[in-house]
């Protein structure tokens, strides 16, 4: 209960201080350098190396990479039956086909099982979703907004991103059954605690609501995909056909159901794909995603 206190606490916290005149408007900026260079590493090199690998550990990796996936041939094929803009169909395709599987994802998993349930988490995040928007993420974009991917750029941002970085030293860690000294170990847990407060102010503060826009219709079938129809479809392919039941199986069909990935968003935003439809899809995403999560917890507690 602490824990979801703590989630809705620095959540409206956020809105409120957009509301407080002369507060820096980039402050969300500072406090996403914060999480991504320091409490997201520390996460990831403590829980990754003490990790007991087995190929379940597929099944949390792929999530990113299939709900991706399912996004583009959704999206792609119902847009040009529809004769959708190739910006509209760039921007669902970004901002439903990725979750916020580390900023939302962390705290809310670890609300829900502890912080053993991160190191699942971590798996979804760091080689699924995080990978999936560097590669796949920056083709798509680069794609329906007629530029041309850069090969170079894309390797380079993989490769310098400090989680990524952590997470290939942290696996090397983990193969070679080595793990850092306890003092190390104890630094890196309270470092890695901040992410939930500072990744849920940051996320307050980017929070926008725009009632006279345009994209409802596309808003409310884009939250439907993300939020409803993918966990649905990893429940039944996982659940159903994989026969998988393990805690693992729960927290990683939790984590697609988490609200769109702010980074898809900028990503499209970026690239020009119907920004304020990218913004919507993040402020009423979020709000609505605690409401559909905890519907998702209750159909989990069951597997």
């Amino acid at each position: 209960m602490n824990n979801f206190i703590l989630i809705f606490f620095f959540l409206f916290l956020g809105l409120l201080l957009q509301k407080v005149k002369g507060f820096p408007s980039n402050t969300y900026k500072i406090l996403n350098k914060i999480v991504i260079y320091l409490c997201l590493p520390a996460i990831t090199l403590y829980h990754i190396p003490k990790i007991k690998w087995s190929n379940e550990l597929l099944f949390p990796i792929g999530a990113g990479w299939i709900t991706f996936i399912l996004a583009f041939v959704f999206f792609h094929f119902l847009g040009k039956k529809l004769k959708w803009s190739n910006k509209l169909i760039g921007c669902l395709i970004l901002t439903a086909g990725l979750s916020n599987s580390s900023f939302l994802g962390y705290p809310i998993i670890e609300a829900l099982f502890g912080k053993k349930g991160l190191e699942t988490a971590v798996l979804v995040d760091q080689p699924g979703t995080f990978v999936v928007v560097s590669t796949l993420g920056v083709f798509v974009a680069a794609f329906y907004s007629k530029g041309s991917p850069d090969t170079f750029s894309i390797i380079r941002k993989i490769l310098l991103f400090p989680p990524f970085l952590m997470f290939v030293l942290a696996c090397l860690m983990n193969v070679y059954d080595y793990d850092l000294d306890l003092n190390i170990q104890s630094v890196l847990l309270k470092v890695g605690s901040f992410v939930t407060p500072l990744a849920l102010l940051s996320v307050g503060l980017q929070l926008s609501f725009d009632r006279k826009s345009q994209h409802w219709k596309f808003l409310r079938l884009g939250l439907f995909f993300k939020l409803i129809l993918v966990p649905f479809v990893l429940l039944v392919l996982y659940v159903f056909i994989f026969n998988q039941h393990s805690e693992a199986i729960k927290i990683t069909i939790m984590e697609t159901a988490m609200a769109p990935m702010i980074t898809g968003a900028i990503l499209a935003s970026t690239y020009g794909l119907k920004p304020k439809l990218s913004s919507m899809m993040i402020g009423f995403g979020i709000p609505v995603s605690f409401l559909t999560l905890a519907i998702w917890y209750f159909i989990v507690s069951f597997i």
